[in-house]
């Protein structure tokens, strides 16, 4: 078994890259999914957080406000420590599960953004970071994704460098250009990445 940290700044592409490794077989612990599913209604996680920042963070269906809560919590360091304190050890128990539940010889990639900013990248046997220019980003951010730029700005800057996060990179995916460029380097890391997991690495 291979344990890859996928991270990437925010608007970098990370998800694509995902999406490509799964499609040929790796199986996929991504930290946002799992943290959406530990504030379900009736979790815990869920309680916790209200008991942290109060029931305004709830819609009126019970469910969390995300919009709210990142309101709060984006632009206040100590609100969101308080809220990675309640989210993160929750992840990574349920990530360990899915761990467990994976074939002996599979790639297992974990998708999680803020591997920089939480030092990380000790927990896997290869970090792979998928980087892309900050022009880069905010213009993804804006135009692909509808956010103003001044929230763009804050997401970006709520992150780890983008040199800090190739500091801790084994394996660099360079997404500043077309997709195609994209898939034809992921292909090439990917033939890698399975003979590492089987042992085989030549």
């Amino acid at each position: 078994m291979l344990n890859l940290g996928l991270t990437g700044g925010i608007g970098a592409g990370k998800s694509e890259v995902s999406r490509l490794l799964t499609s040929w077989g790796a199986v996929l612990i991504d930290s946002d999914r799992i943290a959406r599913e530990v504030v379900e209604p009736g979790t815990p996680g869920l309680t916790a957080v209200v008991a942290e920042f109060g029931p305004e963070v709830l819609t009126a269906d019970g469910s969390l406000d995300r919009p709210r809560l990142g309101g709060i919590v984006f632009t206040d360091p100590e609100r969101l420590s308080a809220l990675n304190a309640i989210i993160h050890p929750l992840v990574r128990d349920r990530s360990a599960e899915l761990q467990a539940a994976a074939a002996p010889d599979a790639v297992v990639v974990h998708d999680v953004p803020l591997l920089a900013e939480n030092k990380l990248a000790p927990l896997y046997d290869l970090v792979m970071v998928v980087d892309a220019t900050p022009e880069t980003q905010l213009d993804r951010l804006v135009r692909l994704r509808g956010m103003a730029e001044d929230e763009a700005r804050a997401r970006m800057a709520a992150q780890a460098t983008r040199a800090e996060r190739l500091a801790i990179a084994d394996v660099v995916i360079d997404n500043n250009g077309p997709i195609e460029a994209l898939e034809s380097q992921v292909r090439k890391v990917w033939a890698d990445l399975v003979q590492r997991a089987a042992g085989t690495e030549g």
